[in-house]
């Protein structure tokens, strides 16, 4: 087996007037988070991960943030066109495993619906193979102070036999 390990991370800023989007799930919160797309950073981490896993960059290099085709689009949209990145290259995604790190929203209540949007987008990853957890640092750090948000995410890939990463 041709196994490939990816690590991602995300982290940005909470912002007034804008949506809050985590795992593709608009949350019910008063603030969303700053960035070009939808700021999405629990997307964001996947996508580095596993493009990571696939030898193909990171998030910025595919999508930078001074493409105006990529203003305030749903980062959702971005990890469709990295899965079909991914079916072209004949790579299979084993599993995900993620951590969201905010003291605020709770994310319990969201991640069922979390790994529904995330598979639909994963060319129907089955959702026993993604991880999604909330976690807090107990006031400390940016996360701790209700400054934003931060992503962490890894992802296992078997790439076809004779396929290496990046071919």
């Amino acid at each position: 087996m041709n196994l490939r390990v990816g690590i991602g991370y995300d982290a940005h800023a909470f912002a007034d007037d804008r949506p809050l989007y985590l795992g593709g799930v608009r949350i019910d919160h008063p603030r969303g988070l700053a960035g070009h797309s939808d700021a999405d950073v629990l997307i964001h981490a996947v996508i580095d991960a596993l493009l990571g896993a696939a030898g193909l960059g990171n998030i910025g290099r595919l999508f930078p943030d001074t493409g105006p085709e990529f203003k305030n689009i749903r980062s959702l949209e971005l990890l469709k066109k990295v899965s079909d990145l991914l079916v072209a290259r004949d790579a299979r995604i084993v599993n995900i495993d993620t951590v969201v790190v905010c003291e605020a929203p709770r994310i319990g209540p969201y991640e069922e619906r979390m790994k529904e949007a995330l598979c639909g987008a994963l060319a129907g990853l089955p959702a026993g193979s993604i991880s999604i957890k909330g976690k807090t640092t107990e006031g400390m750090g940016f996360e701790g102070r209700g400054e934003g948000i931060s992503a962490q995410a890894v992802a296992l890939l078997q790439l076809a036999e004779g396929v290496s990463p990046a071919e």
